[in-house]
């Protein structure tokens, strides 16, 4: 299992310039990936582009995720393919219908059929990440586009994918699903079995299962608790990632966030292994911790 961190997402005008040092300890220290969420900040492809520039390492640089409603996916493949080409097409383009509550009632946008959305979106999508030209009619999507970018790979695609539809479209269509607020028994006992699944029925190779979650390694486990479960609070209330909390048995984000001593969150992060996680991808939320869970987690890649 590849381990990976998440970005923050800095704030004023030095931003930029704090996410390149992130991207480059996250390079120093070994790590096989860094992943930059996307909600009201920095754009996550553009200051990958241009913060992932300034690190010349091999590690990959990914967006989880870009909401797909907001941005014709011609503009987003535009945008994507430019960005993979500054940072030498090390990037993983991770994308998702976003929420209800978001696309409706903050962008003012219909949220209807998100399913029949997400395929028509990578109808156009992909074959222009795949440096093919995209010829698409939909009932409310349509294209008729080539690009011309110059990138020595295609980018890839992950779909954050929670529910038995958008699983089976992710393994048949992407190169796996990036996934939040999942533990190791729904990542056991439906994400991966659904979306393998998929893959294979469609003649794919593995899908990627990347599970990014909170971390914090400490020996107040129960302060570390209070404090995910109020910062993680607005998780518990979203409808999707209150599903897979229910299937987990998990009363709320602090249930499935990997809290604990060394010993603790290691057979936390082993249980994710076991369940079919192709990549950990570790989010921080505790400043006081901070040096003890990086220590922790840099020792998982040896």
């Amino acid at each position: 299992m590849r381990i990976g961190v998440s970005l923050s997402d800095p704030t004023g005008p030095d931003a930029l310039t704090v996410l390149r040092d992130e991207i480059q300890l996250a390079a120093d220290d070994g790590f096989a990936s860094a992943w930059k969420s996307n909600i009201f900040g920095l754009d996550a492809v553009t200051a990958l582009a241009v913060a992932g520039s300034q690190v010349p390492a091999s590690m990959e640089l990914g967006t989880a995720v870009v909401p797909t409603y907001p941005r014709h996916p011609a503009a987003l493949a535009q945008q994507a393919r430019t960005a993979a080409l500054a940072v030498g097409d090390r990037l993983t383009l991770g994308i998702g219908p976003s929420h209800k509550v978001m696309i409706e009632n903050q962008f003012g946008l219909s949220f209807d059929k998100p399913v029949r959305h997400v395929s028509e979106y990578l109808s156009i999508l992909l074959p222009l990440l795949d440096g093919e030209r995209a010829s698409f009619d939909g009932e409310t999507l349509h294209a008729h586009i080539e690009l011309t970018i110059g990138n020595r790979r295609r980018v890839p695609v992950v779909l954050a994918a929670l529910g038995p539809q958008m699983l089976r479209i992710a393994g048949e269509r992407t190169d796996g699903t990036v996934l939040w607020m999942t533990g190791p028994k729904t990542v056991r006992d439906h994400i991966v079995p659904t979306i393998t699944a998929a893959a294979q029925a469609a003649g794919r190779p593995a899908p990627r299962v990347i599970c990014v979650l909170p971390v914090c390694v400490t020996d107040d486990a129960e302060a570390a608790r209070e404090r995910a479960a109020r910062v993680f609070e607005m998780y518990g209330r979203l409808p999707s990632y209150r599903a897979m909390m229910d299937r987990e048995g998990a009363e709320g984000p602090a249930d499935i966030a990997l809290i604990g001593d060394e010993d603790t969150v290691g057979a936390q992060v082993e249980a994710l292994a076991q369940a079919g996680a192709t990549d950990f991808v570790a989010g921080g939320f505790s400043r006081r911790d901070a040096p003890r869970t990086r220590a922790f987690l840099k020792s998982l890649l040896a």
